[in-house]
């Protein structure tokens, strides 16, 4: 039987017999069809349970992963990403490449992540192919209403619902009757979008969820404040790009995804040009699914993510919170993945799935890794942000081509400064030149004592463009740059935004910019909480493309701030009465 001790499901020797585990394949029905032939699509599903389920009527709680990568993806050949080396505005001028996926893996097993870990804790555990992947019918959307549609039919399967087959085609049926009814999922990266999207769909039977790493809004993984920006790591990508990258379905059924979705619904919604939030992209942002969610949410992110930025989870937290969903969020200091320890886990788990009173409810709301710690030691504070931060406004004072000033301290009189734009010098580059004219640099004063910031750092800046378009990308650094061995990840960026300026009145609507012009935006730098340590300076970097991230127009496109009119919001745990602390 299962033994739960301390609030936690404990490994129990009878369970840990991995030689003795069920390991069964089979097929759920879903509601949909988005293959075009005629006929509900059925997923692939595996499941691995202790034999006491079998030989003993033992039912178990499950915990499940849903996945479009089980099957392998396709090879990253020259060409599959788009074409950034072009004016804002304008199409790529070269075509994309569709590569196909070689279907991977063994059969009939999906998966083996998982399993090591709770199964022997008294849980079975349970994978699947989204649709359009691996074993399973249909096509990818890549955010559709299929992929919310797809686990939650799983989901009820668990439940109880007759839905379930012993083969693709065939009408044998096979029930769970080894599930209580209760399911957990969790997942990293797509891997961890998937739980949100089943819980979004309000099914019954989920009753706890750990994303970790999620992408909870297609347009804010491929653009960010009306600017068409590429995942960290990604240049070029879009969601397209994906689709043909996760694409491992029956080779026989691809053609009419391909057409359906590929070629008609994103080429027609994706909007390369304008980087404009739209139906396309609203229908792919799980923000605006959560009203009927009820699965408890545990979130884990790295706040140095710039792949999945941290502005993902922080958002569906926050409204999470609101909509009085229990809810925790768990933050690491470092980059892409990265669960929350073993135990937040199973307590989490064990709360949800077993229904032990363990009291996680009551916990600290936010753990988060300091700088020095490793991932399994985070601190607990009440909340996320820290409550104890407010926000101090800060102004700029001039000094390009090298520095200007960052103090709290408005300056009289009117003052303008200009970058040139040139994509050919990466950020990290520009942050170290002592001159520059490619960048606008405004530094604090040395900090003498350590200074936490916890939150969204906000831009309100003034600008004016020489173009009718122009990426503006915002950089917050701690100076001196570190650099060689022994550099931590949190040494020298401290968090980012880009944006373009010609949605300075909308996000859904962009405006082309008149040359000389000044108009006024304001945005929010990605979520952070981290501690700068005495010595450093903080740093607010402007310029216009970023290579890294952008698109590559030809260089020498002006941005011309009024510092008048350009503000950095920082928050900071203490206020203005802890900032003023650390500069004397």
């Amino acid at each position: 039987m299962p033994l739960i001790k301390e609030g936690e499901a404990q490994i129990v020797e009878g369970f840990n017999t991995p030689d003795k585990w069920i390991r069964e394949d089979l097929w759920v029905e879903t509601e949909f069809d988005t293959d075009g032939d005629g006929k509900p699509d059925r997923m692939h599903v595996d499941v691995t349970r202790p034999y006491q389920t079998e030989t003993e009527n033992l039912k178990l709680p499950v915990i499940y992963e849903t996945s479009p990568y089980y099957a392998g993806t396709a090879q990253m050949v020259d060409g599959i990403m788009w074409n950034v080396e072009h004016e804002l505005g304008e199409k790529a001028p070269t075509a994309r490449v569709h590569p196909e996926v070689k279907r991977t893996g063994e059969r009939p097993i999906i998966s083996n992540s998982l399993i090591r870990e709770w199964v022997k804790r008294g849980f079975i555990v349970v994978h699947s192919s989204s649709p359009g992947t691996g074993l399973s019918d249909g096509s990818p959307t890549i955010g559709g209403p299929n992929e919310s549609l797809a686990p939650k039919a799983v989901i009820e399967w668990l439940s109880g619902k007759d839905n379930g087959y012993t083969s693709r085609d065939g009408n044998e049926k096979v029930r769970a009757y080894w599930s209580t009814g209760k399911v957990g999922m969790t997942g990293t990266s797509f891997n961890g979008t998937l739980p949100l999207a089943a819980a979004t769909t309000g099914v019954e039977g989920l009753k706890a969820i750990i994303p970790v790493a999620p992408n909870t809004s297609y347009y804010h993984y491929y653009r960010s404040n009306g600017l068409v920006r590429s995942p960290g790591g990604y240049l070029g990508e879009d969601i397209d790009v994906l689709y043909d990258f996760v694409h491992s379905g029956e080779e026989a059924k691809r053609a009419y995804g391909n057409k359906v979705i590929r070629d008609t619904e994103m080429a027609n919604g994706l909007d390369r040009e304008s980087g404009d939030y739209n139906d396309f992209w609203k229908g792919r942002d799980y923000l605006n699914q959560m009203s009927g969610m009820k699965a408890a949410l545990l979130m884990s992110h790295g706040f140095n993510d710039w792949n999945v930025m941290p502005e993902h989870s922080y958002r569906i937290y926050k409204a999470a919170k609101e909509l009085g969903i229990p809810a925790q969020i768990y933050y690491h200091q470092d980059g892409h993945g990265g669960p929350p320890p073993m135990k937040m886990m199973n307590r989490w788990f064990t709360r949800y799935l077993y229904g032990d009173q363990n009291g996680v409810e009551k916990d600290p709301k936010a753990w988060i890794v300091r700088e020095n710690d490793r991932q399994f030691n985070p601190t607990a504070y009440a909340d996320y942000p820290n409550p104890a931060a407010s926000n101090v406004k800060l102004y700029l004072a001039a000094g390009a081509p090298k520095h200007g000033s960052l103090s709290t301290k408005q300056n009289s009189g009117k003052v303008k400064e200009t970058l040139v734009d040139d994509v050919s010098f990466t950020g990290d580059s520009l942050a170290q030149l002592e001159t520059s004219k490619n960048r606008l640099l405004y530094l604090s004063p040395k900090l003498t004592k350590d200074l936490h910031i916890s939150g969204l750092s906000r831009i309100n800046i003034r600008l004016a463009s020489s173009k009718p378009a122009a990426n503006l990308s915002v950089w917050l650094v701690a100076l001196p740059w570190e650099k060689g061995k022994g550099v931590k990840i949190t040494d020298n960026i401290i968090t980012r935004g880009w944006a373009d300026p010609q949605n300075y009145e909308s996000l859904t609507k962009s405006s082309p910019l008149k040359p000389g012009k000044f108009y006024d935006l304001a945005f929010d730098l990605q979520p952070d909480d981290q501690i700068i340590p005495a010595g450093q300076q903080i740093g607010l970097m402007i310029f216009s493309s970023d290579q890294e991230f952008t698109l590559w127009p030809e260089a020498g496109t002006e941005l011309t701030l009024d510092l008048n009119g350009t503000s950095l919001t920082l928050p900071v745990v203490g206020g203005a009465q802890a900032f003023e602390a650390a500069l004397n």
